[in-house]
């Protein structure tokens, strides 16, 4: 068994003093980022909030609805520093987890179609394209269409995680 170090990234939940950090990251990795407020809102509404945090500070986050055994991924996060080391799928298995504890049946979520990776990470997780949403996303050049992306979790192995 492997045990953690004090230094490996640590999950936990974004709290309202947070926002501002969480808000550098979020303005480094996206073109068109949310704005605190939305952070905020997210966090008193009880929404799940979550932070992969290091010794040099926050390496992502997410955030996700959960009601009436549906949960929905509202924005999953990893600084650009830190991408494409696994730290995006470290934060999506503990989507799985929070999804297990509230026993959900199903996950949403919606990705920009210019995100290859994000899709790939998805799909490799087991969500499969389920629709779109036109114009979506606010984009360079108007808008950008989201492809909505399912996983069904009623039998799910969560286990495997």
């Amino acid at each position: 068994m492997n045990a953690q170090k004090a230094s490996d990234p640590q999950l936990r939940l974004i709290r309202q003093a947070d926002v501002d950090a969480v808000m550098a990251v979020e303005n480094r990795a996206y073109p068109f980022p949310w704005t605190a407020g939305i952070f905020r809102d997210c966090l008193y509404a009880g929404h799940e909030c979550w932070m992969l945090e290091g010794l040099s500070g926050i390496i992502g986050y997410f955030v996700m609805s959960c009601a009436a055994g549906e949960g929905h991924l509202l924005n999953l996060c990893v600084a650009p520093e830190h991408q494409g080391h696994g730290q995006g799928r470290r934060l999506l298995r503990q989507v799985f987890e929070v999804s297990r504890w509230h026993r959900l049946q199903r996950l949403f979520l919606e990705v920009r179609p210019s995100n290859p990776h994000a899709i790939a990470l998805y799909e490799s997780e087991g969500f499969n394209e389920i629709g779109k949403r036109p114009n979506y996303y606010p984009a360079a050049k108007g808008r950008e269409d989201g492809i909505v992306m399912a996983i069904e979790l009623q039998g799910f192995d969560f286990g495997t995680l």
